[in-house]
Parts: C-alpha cells; sequence; structure tokens
C-alpha cells in the first residue's frame, strides 16, 4: 500500500472528479492509486461537507501552515488556513471566570459549561479568547426562537442535481473536537433537546442518514446565556425562554458572570484608547468607568431600570474617537434608553466629570441614586 501523499492523491482527484468527490468515486480510484478506501476516507477528512462528499476546492489554501512555507509537504498541514481557531485579541484584559474556563478546556475533559450574566459583559468573548489563547478550534451557533434540529445537526441540500446530506455545526465540533458555543442559548425553543445525548458526552446518532458520530477528543459545550433558562420576568430580555429542566441539569458547571470591577473595566478602556490613537485623554476612563460603576450600583438597589455595559462604554470610546466630543459621544450612545433614563444618566456624568450641565431641567428621576457621585 502507497503512503498517502495529499501534493499527489489530491490534485489526481481533482482533476478526475472536480473539486467535489464522492465516497463512491473515491473507491473506484482506490485500486488504481494504491491507496485503500479507508484511508483516503481518514485522510481526507478536513474536507469531508457531507455523508460520502469531499470539497478539495480549498486543498492549495490548506497546504500552507501558518508559516507560509509549502516546500517538502508529505501530510495536511496541521494548522490550515481553514481552521477555526478564534484570533487573539490584543486589547483584551483576562479577568473573571477566564482562568477557570481555561483550565477546564485546557484539560479537554469532557464538561459543559454555562454562562450566565447581563448583556454586554464580555462572556462570548471570554470563551472566545480563552480558545484562541490556547489555540483550540470554536464553532459558535447562535440562537434563536426558530433554531431548530437541521441548523444544529445538519439536513439535505441540493448539489449538483443531487440530494447530499450536509453535517451542522454540532456534527461539524464532534468530528474536529472543537469547543461548541451556544450563544444565547436561553434564546432556544424546545427543540435544543436534540442535543441531550451529546450533553452527556455519548455522540450523536443522525437519524436521517443512520450515522452515529462519536466525539473526538478535546470536544466541550459551553452555553453562554442572559438567563439562567428561567425566562425574564422583568422583561428585559425578551425572548428568553423557560428552558426544559433535563437540559439545563446536563450542564456540569455553571458561572455567574457580572460586570468587571473598576480596575480592570479600567485596564479594558485604557487599552482601547490607545489603540485608537487617544492617549491624551486617558484621563476620561476615570470619569467614564466611575460613571458606569454608579450606575450599576444603583441599578442593583433597584433604583433605576437600565444599565451601562461595558460594550457600551467601548462604544463611547469609539464614537469619541470619531467626533472629539466626549457629550456627544454619550448622547449619542445613550439614546437607545428613554427620555427620563438617558437624561438621568447625562446629569450624572456631567457630575462625575466635574462638568457644568447647559440644560436647566433636571429629570426627577436623579433622586433614585443612592451613591453619591466620586469626586474625582
Amino acid at each position: 500500500m502507497s503512503k498517502f501523499n495529499p501534493t499527489e492523491i489530491i490534485p489526481t482527484l481533482i482533476e478526475k472528479f472536480g473539486q467535489m468527490v464522492t465516497t463512491k468515486e473515491l473507491k473506484s480510484v482506490s485500486g488504481e492509486i494504491g491507496i485503500s478506501l479507508a484511508t483516503l476516507n481518514k485522510n481526507l477528512k478536513l474536507y469531508k461537507v457531507g455523508r460520502g462528499v469531499f470539497d478539495l476546492s480549498t486543498y492549495e489554501k490548506d497546504t500552507m501552515c501558518n508559516t507560509g512555507h509549502t516546500d517538502n509537504i508529505s501530510a495536511p498541514c496541521e494548522t490550515p488556513v481553514t481552521s477555526l481557531i478564534p484570533e487573539k485579541d490584543s486589547l483584551y484584559v483576562p479577568w473573571g471566570n477566564f482562568k477557570d474556563i481555561e483550565t477546564i478546556i485546557k484539560s479537554k475533559t469532557f464538561m459543559p459549561l454555562y454562562i450566565q450574566g447581563l448583556s454586554g459583559n464580555g462572556k462570548t468573548q471570554s470563551v472566545e479568547q480563552v480558545c484562541a489563547k490556547l489555540g483550540r478550534e470554536l464553532i459558535r451557533v447562535n440562537f434563536t426562537l426558530e433554531t431548530d434540529e437541521s441548523d444544529l445537526i445538519g439536513g439535505f441540500r441540493l448539489l449538483d442535481g443531487n440530494t447530499v446530506f450536509h453535517y451542522g455545526p454540532v456534527v461539524d465540533a464532534l468530528q474536529r473536537g472543537a469547543v461548541l458555543l451556544l450563544d444565547e442559548v436561553d434564546l432556544a425553543s424546545s427543540k435544543v433537546l436534540c442535543l441531550q445525548s451529546i450533553l452527556e458526552g455519548k455522540g450523536l446518532y443522525i437519524k436521517k442518514t443512520g450515522e452515529f458520530v462519536q466525539p473526538a477528543p478535546g470536544f466541550n459545550i459551553v452555553a453562554c446565556a442572559n438567563t439562567k433558562g428561567k425566562g425574564s420576568d422583568d422583561g428585559r430580555f425578551i425572548g428568553a425562554n423557560v428552558q426544559n429542566e433535563a437540559f439545563l441539569d446536563r450542564f456540569a458547571v455553571t458561572f455567574e458572570q457580572s460586570y468587571p470591577n473598576v480596575a480592570t473595566e479600567r485596564k479594558i478602556m485604557t487599552r482601547l484608547l490607545v489603540s485608537l490613537g487617544q492617549t491624551e485623554c486617558l484621563s476620561l476612563v476615570e470619569n467614564l468607568t466611575d460613571w458606569a460603576s454608579i450606575i450599576r450600583t444603583t441599578f442593583t438597589e433597584g433604583g433605576i431600570d437600565d444599565v451601562i455595559s461595558t460594550r457600551r462604554l467601548a462604544s463611547i470610546c469609539k464614537a469619541f474617537m470619531i467626533w472629539g466630543d466626549i457629550n456627544k459621544a454619550i448622547q449619542l450612545c445613550c439614546n437607545r434608553f428613554d427620555d427620563d433614563t438617558k437624561g438621568v444618566f447625562l446629569e450624572l456624568f456631567q457630575k462625575v466629570s466635574g462638568e457644568v450641565s447647559t440644560d436647566t431641567t433636571t429629570p426627577e428621576t436623579i433622586t433614585t441614586w443612592s451613591t453619591p457621585p466620586v469626586t474625582l
């Protein structure tokens, strides 16, 4: 039996059959090229896009590793261009549950995680950056009420006049040993129960094809949500559903993620402003983070119904870079709130920053603030 050499075999397959090759076609040439069908299937796994179908169109890209060298290739590149490893964010500041999430994913122990917290506090980004740091592939699925089994597991598609079963993101993650990120999972309907066996680490039986897919080493599941699967009584997260208890109970670990503390958030905003070329305006960081901290404290105490997220602080910094006017930046980024709340937020920032408001009307709701402004 000849040694599998992709530089010789794959171009031959493309020349003979085109970029889309089926198992039946591989079987027809396996004897000619001196390689068994099982060996071909195994070594072409990276290019498998459906049951018995391989897409070789990315082969030329895949032969180039991160180093850019293509000479003396005798096997598929370990880190192909099509890798699903997230890019490292040079501005990212590890905090909160980052270390614990890293420890679990690094261990390659199957342990489904559930991360719950308010919007814009870095839940998804923390998972992405853990995978980037560890060089782990990540497949992210964003849920809506309409997400169904075919969106997750896969379904039949028309390809070159033939009906072919295409694997969904869940099967891809299982086969690659990747981290499967179920984002906004509390928006899912009961159809998410198709993941039950996967959440037990037992693999998946694909009913439509009769295949059984075993999880490759390192496969794990991380879910991110704004709620704990019990719905949103206050209406803040419209569409969040009450999840089946049997589904939720299969997540071994739950992390509760709040917003970063003031010191951490200052590091985040400082890095962002420096990257935006605003090195002379770093004094804004203290004002913005103190302002956000007071708002969150009051929100927690029930004094106001909205909150400034870390994501919104970052948006304010970017708006400031564009207009060069911090008050305008804050106003534009706070326009999404109702008039009373927006008025309170703007008034509070003027007090925190020591500026005098030109607006003679002070919203009565300002009296809801129970934490005094910080004197800078």
